[in-house]
């Protein structure tokens, strides 16, 4: 009994994957993670120079820290990313999971690139962040030391 179901379950698989290459659509066996954790790829969308080159590259930046208690990154978090051979800190301004009510989901993992102080790298913004940034990013000026609003400043557009 048990050699003919994995037969019957191995015949199916195998349909599958000639159905696919017939197609030329991947088949994918794990399920898609959403969420902002280590090695997780990101789009920079300042325009810094170094942001510029490695998206132009097609080398997007990848998630090597979060800086929070939960190891997931949400908007508003800082996270440390490796670009172009360098360790860069950045800001969560978008992002494609599944966020809370009245924040936006965006089609992809959205970073804008800061420096230690938390000054923006870049000088201009080029895709609009949720407006509930503005108080997260607030609380967290006068929390920490860093000076996000400059951040807020180069915004050209609020969701």
């Amino acid at each position: 009994m048990l050699c003919l179901r994995h037969k019957v379950i191995g015949q199916s698989i195998l349909q599958l994957v000639n159905t696919a290459q017939l197609t030329n659509a991947p088949l994918h066996t794990t399920p898609i993670c959403n969420e902002i954790r280590k090695l997780a790829r990101l789009r920079v969308v300042d325009n810094s120079e170094i942001g510029k080159r490695a998206m132009a590259e097609g080398r997007p930046p990848r998630c090597i820290h979060v800086y929070n208690k939960r190891g997931v990154g949400y908007i508003g978090d800082k996270v440390l990313v490796a670009i172009k051979g360098e360790m860069k800190k950045g800001i969560l301004v978008g992002l494609k999971q599944n966020q809370k009510p009245k924040v936006p989901k965006f089609d992809s993992n959205n970073l804008v690139l800061i420096d230690d102080n938390g000054t923006p790298l870049g000088t201009r913004v080029h895709v609009p962040i949720p407006t509930i940034l503005r108080t997260i990013l607030k609380e967290r000026t006068h929390a920490k030391g860093a000076d996000y609003t400059k951040l807020l400043a180069i915004a050209g557009r609020f969701v």
